[in-house]
Order: C-alpha cells, then structure tokens, then sequence
C-alpha cells in the first residue's frame, strides 16, 4: 500500500487566520466557534492548491477543474507506488476500484489516470461514490471480495478525497467553520491478491448503518458546490452507539472485541478520537497514529483510516490482528479485519 499527498501545505495558523478574516462578524457565534482550529489537533493539512486560491470564492466548474487535476494527480502518484513496492507492472492489474466522494467526474478518475497509468484495455472499472469517510475502509472490504471472487487476479483500491473544495465563503454555518478548521486532501492505494505475499491479510468485513441518521453528516450540493453536513453531536453519538456497533460488526465476522490487537480507526477530529478510545474501552492516547496523522494531514475522509493502517504496519503491526475502521454518511459505521 501506498499513499499520497498534495504539494500544498496549509498551516493551521494560517488557515486560523484566513478564516478569521472570511467569517468573523459575518458569523454568529464565531468567537465561541473559533478555538475550533486549536482545539483539532491538527498543526498542517495538504491540498491540491495554494492557499490564496480559497481566498476567493469559487464556481462548481472552478471546483471540479481543480477535482480532475489534482484528483488524477493523486491518484496516479498512490497507484504508481503502491504497484512498485508489490512488484507488479499496471498492465498486470485485473480491476481497480476507486472511491471519491468530493467531486463529480464521468469519466471517473481512473479512466483519466489511464492516459499516464498503462492499465489493460480489459481492466474492470468499478468507481464508488458517497461513502465518505467511510470510503477508504468499505472499498476495501469491497476490493478485496473482488479478490476472492476471482483468485489470481489482481485488485488495485484507490481512495482520493479533495476535501479542501468544499471550503466555503458564503456559507455562515458552524458546520462550515468546522470543515475549514478540518479538512485536508490525499491519496490511498492498496494492492490486492490472493497469492498470499501481502503485509496483511483481508478476513472479512462488516457495515453498521443507524436509521433515521441522514442528516448526522453529509453533502448538501447547491449551484456553489458541495456544502457540508456535520451534526455537533457526532463525539456523543459514537461514544454512545459505536460499541454497540463494533461488537455486532464483529460477531458477524466470527470474532469478539477482545481478540482484536489493535483498532485502526479514522481520525475524524480529536474529539471523535477520545469518543472512539472511551466507547472501545481503550486507554486514553492509544490511538497515537491516528493522532499523528490528523497532526500531519487533517481530516482527508476516505484515505485517512489508509494512512493510519500505512503507519501502523510500518511500526510493527499492533499485534496479530488489526479491526480497520471508519465512520461516515448513512450514518454508517465500517469495519474490516487484518491479519498481520
């Protein structure tokens, strides 16, 4: 697995300081709102523009210039590695599924990735659209049932998020100023096989989706672009309910809670964080990667769980067995089980 980031760095500082400018006495409460950007635990984020260019406000087709450009960039850069450090050639790949759910693109990102990535004329094409931050974990649960479905085939799982687009200057929401102070853009990609020479081993997979949740987080899309959809409850609502959840999740693949070693879990935002470690009964700080990948790139939604999962290989595994995992619109929770 690989993953990949924009060139453009956002300090957080920054950013604190232009969106002081955009929305303070635009903005109710916006004093009350502000600790915000101290408050996430992010010091940078990535995105696939410079920071004047949120300065202004910008057009859907300004919006989804910028998806196509930097998204095939990414895109590409994740793939590309990720093949290279599994020693396969991108004429050998069977199917790719992409997931992205901040921009619109049809053709999707991977038929335009094929101009500079020499797929197959036959490979199979299976893009994915409003997971989320769920994205990352669910596509490859999903990926790797394409996997076993065809064995010997390989399977190549992209998730790019340019979350940064939905940054917004005419919206005077908290849940806008939360997004600011949050998002950040970035690429995952993970190489699938059966012939069992992986760092990992995909068990199985399982979906938890509350009813009556839709408006807990989301897209709202208008003539501007997409406009967030964040419900300020969302740290009491895990604490309350993911338990539950993961256990039932869990059980359906054949396990407990206890035989989990490690949970890799997506970094939403540093309350989420202290939410998931008191509802999975984990001591406060466990989740060390997750934090330090929110430090580093913020909130990037489908690929974030990706690159926590990439840190904690690369630090030894965890343990035996890693629970991957991740929250997003449906209001759904996804889970996937590693061997390690």
């Amino acid at each position: 697995m690989a993953t990949a980031a924009p060139e453009h760095v956002l300090d957080q500082g920054e950013v604190a300081e232009a969106a002081r400018a955009a929305f303070e006495g635009r903005l109710r409460d916006f004093g009350r709102l502000f600790p915000v950007f101290a408050n996430t635990g992010i010091l940078e984020r990535q995105a696939v523009r410079p920071m004047d260019w949120y300065r202004s406000q910008k057009s859907w087709p300004e919006r989804t210039e910028a998806y196509l450009d930097g998204g095939v960039d990414l895109f590409v850069r994740a793939a590309t590695r990720a093949l290279e450090l599994a020693g396969i050639e991108p004429q050998a790949v069977d199917t790719v599924v992409t997931v992205s759910s901040t921009g619109v693109a049809t053709p999707s990102l991977e038929a335009r990735a094929m101009a500079r990535l020499p797929f197959r004329a036959d490979i199979a094409r299976v893009p994915l659209f409003g997971l989320g931050c769920a994205g990352g974990v669910t596509g490859l649960s999903l990926a790797a049932r394409l996997a076993r479905a065809r064995p010997g085939e390989t399977t190549l799982v992209v998730a790019v998020e340019l979350c940064t687009l939905a940054f917004r200057l005419d919206e005077m929401t908290s849940a806008n100023l939360v997004a600011t102070a949050l998002f950040g853009d970035g690429a995952a990609a993970c190489v699938l096989s059966t012939a069992g020479h992986g760092r990992a081993a995909i068990e199985d997979g399982a979906e938890h989706t509350w009813p009556d949740s839709l408006a807990i987080m989301g897209w709202r899309v208008d003539a501007e672009g997409f406009g967030v959809i964040f419900d300020r409850s969302i740290p009491a609502f895990v604490l309350a309910n993911v338990r539950a959840a993961m256990e039932g999740m869990a059980a359906r693949m054949g396990l407990a809670l206890a035989d989990v070693d490690r949970f890799v879990c997506h970094p939403g935002g540093a309350k989420v964080l202290e939410a998931l470690e008191a509802a999975l009964g984990l001591p406060e700080g466990a989740l060390d990667h997750e934090r330090a990948v929110l430090a580093r790139h913020g909130n990037m939604s489908a690929p974030t769980a990706l690159f926590v999962l990439e840190r904690v290989l690369a630090a030894g595994g965890g343990g035996r067995r890693l629970m991957l995992s991740a929250l997003g619109p449906g209001f759904t929770a996804s889970a996937l089980s590693l061997a390690t």
